[in-house]
């Protein structure tokens, strides 16, 4: 079955975070041009292609009977600290998913506005054969009730060309905006056509799928989830990463891997920030810390 031709918009790259947010407010998808460099994709190439050639096809339907799947990317590449703090992404990102919530300590009202975290980081090679993946959400992890709060932004980036003959990503623009009544049909979703180097960005309540690959070459691309840190990471970075690669990544990095806490106190370790504890160090979070008021 070929999918609609209609186009899914795209953001310069100097489009503005506000611009970004606005098109995902309003279509729940986004494509960002010009997200990788050159040297990025060459980085990601040579880190990825031996582990691509190596993989097994998937076992399944949802996973691929035709498609390779890489995991643990930050395990296996440094530039995934590149592309997950990609301005207009990670931007869009704290604006859907760090919204302040409100509560009370006896008679004080605070605010408490929720951290972020990677949720996976999933290298995707679709080859020629593949067929369409079933229409989803990726909050369905996180057993999203809709319409309600996002909590999680997705990007895929493109390593090589994504067109509709060889699997570009399919997306119901809107769909966002739906109750769970509703269910999507194949018939209303986009295939994804862009440039390597260029990304797709969609909220974790639309619905999008792995297209069809009829073409005479495989579709390969980078994803990774940002999650508010208050629901559980989708893939365990405490056991996929190595702690001495861990430990290679400056402080942002490895608080958006869960070595942090999360607002309102999750995540401590002996009351202590799983952050120090990392290197050594362990010094007793106080009320002010656990509860990490910023």
């Amino acid at each position: 079955m070929a999918a609609p031709s209609t186009a899914v918009r795209s953001m310069a790259r100097d489009a503005s975070v506000d611009e970004v947010c606005a098109a995902l407010d309003a279509e729940g998808v986004v494509i960002l041009e010009e997200f990788a460099d050159e040297q990025t994709l060459r980085g990601l190439w040579a880190d990825l292609e031996p582990r691509f050639e190596a993989q097994e096809w998937g076992e399944e339907g949802f996973i691929g009977n035709r498609t390779r799947r890489v995991c643990s990317l930050f395990a296996k590449t440094m530039h995934s600290a590149t592309l997950i703090k990609e301005r207009r992404f990670y931007g869009a990102a704290e604006y859907f998913l760090r919204r302040p919530v409100s509560t009370w300590i006896n008679d004080e009202r605070i605010e408490l506005t929720p951290s972020m975290q990677v949720g996976f980081g999933q290298g995707i090679q679709i080859w020629p054969g593949e067929t369409v993946q079933g229409l989803h959400r990726d909050d369905v992890v996180h057993l999203n009730r809709h319409p309600g709060p996002e909590t999680r932004l997705v990007v895929m980036v493109a390593l090589s060309d994504f067109t509709a003959e060889n699997g570009g990503t399919w997306v119901v623009p809107g769909s966002h905006r739906w109750d769970d009544d509703r269910g999507p049909k194949l018939e209303e979703a986009v295939p994804t056509q862009m440039a390597a180097g260029s990304a797709v960005a969609w909220l974790g309540s639309t619905f999008h799928c792995g297209g069809p690959n009829n073409s005479g070459g495989p579709r390969t691309g980078v994803a990774f989830g940002l999650d508010s840190a208050n629901v559980r990471q989708e893939e365990n970075q405490y056991l996929a990463v190595p702690l001495e690669v861990v430990r290679q990544y400056p402080e942002d990095i490895q608080r958006l891997l869960g070595y942090d806490v999360a607002p309102p106190f999750l995540g401590y370790v002996e009351l202590a920030d799983p952050h120090d504890l990392l290197h050594g160090q362990r010094e007793q979070l106080g009320m002010a810390g656990l509860l990490n008021v910023r």
